[in-house]
């Protein structure tokens, strides 16, 4: 996945935008005179998966372009506790106000890629896909989904309008899982996958002699019925087990033998990753 250094610039600024108020940083201004030169250094105070990098730094060079910048680790790194990731080396006023964005940028999308690494070593070895869903941050969804592959996830939908996704409301709405089915299946156009959300296995019963469907999300199945529904499905459709699940019960979940395991958690309860920027002046 590639995020378009447009994205970025627009991301960035509005950020930047935000934190600047009427459009100066009033402490720097007053504590720092204008011709000072600064270094920062960006360094890990705890392990993780590194991720946002081009992001952060971008924070400095719309701040400012008389900005040196040097890179010692890139996004997709397995970083540790002390490993100096880049140095910026710059305007002190211009270094000051942008740091604060950068951190927010990179600590948050490292923080998404190493839970999404947490749970992808979880589940490792038993062929099943860990995958993120719409559950994002307004305004960062592409960021928290670039992080999730950074992490080794797989991104599922990134729009309402990427799949047909039949969820529970809909049926209720249509009237019916075939009624839902039917309907998509023949307004949809024949390119476009359909995935269907069931809650017990009755549903998913309908959803196999209805015939339609091309994958099938188990939500909130407990472990027998996860069991069983994979049993009932025997690779006729894809299955994606969603709900509930945490790094405690993925492993299980994996060796149901689903296909896909979603996980909102991933980008909408992330901690950070603590990351620091230490100045010298």
């Amino acid at each position: 996945m590639h995020l378009s250094p447009l994205l970025i610039e627009d991301a960035v600024k509005a950020a930047l935008k935000e934190d600047l108020g009427h459009g100066f940083d009033a402490t720097s201004q007053i504590l720092l005179p204008a011709g000072l030169s600064a270094r920062g250094v960006i360094r890990a105070r705890k392990s993780g998966r590194l991720a946002g990098l081009i992001v952060a730094l971008s924070a400095f060079s719309l701040t400012d372009i008389d900005f040196d910048m040097q890179i010692f680790a890139e996004d997709g790194a397995d970083i540790e506790a002390g490993d100096v990731i880049a140095s910026i080396e710059g305007p002190a006023r211009s270094l000051m106000t942008a740091e604060r964005v950068a951190l927010n940028f990179l600590c948050h999308m490292s923080g998404v890629a190493s839970l999404t690494r947490s749970y992808v070593e979880a589940v490792k070895d038993t062929g099943v896909e860990i995958c993120d869903t719409r559950k994002t941050l307004p305004g960062l969804r592409l960021f928290q989904k670039y992080a999730v592959w950074i992490g080794g996830g797989a991104n599922h939908r990134f729009g309402l309008d990427d799949a047909i996704l039949i969820k529970d409301n809909h049926i209720a709405a249509v009237g019916g899982i075939s009624e839902a089915l039917d309907q998509a299946k023949l307004l949809g156009g024949h390119t476009q996958k359909i995935e269907i959300e069931v809650d017990n296995l009755a549903q998913l019963e309908e959803v196999l002699e209805n015939g339609k469907a091309d994958i099938v999300m188990l939500d909130n199945f407990d472990f027998p019925d996860l069991k069983k529904a994979v049993e009932m499905v025997n690779g006729a459709l894809m299955t994606e087990a969603s709900g509930g699940v945490s790094l405690e019960t993925v492993r299980a979940i994996a060796e149901t033998g689903v296909d896909v395991i979603s996980i909102g958690a991933l980008t909408h309860s992330a901690p950070q990753l603590d990351l620091a920027l230490d100045i010298d002046v």
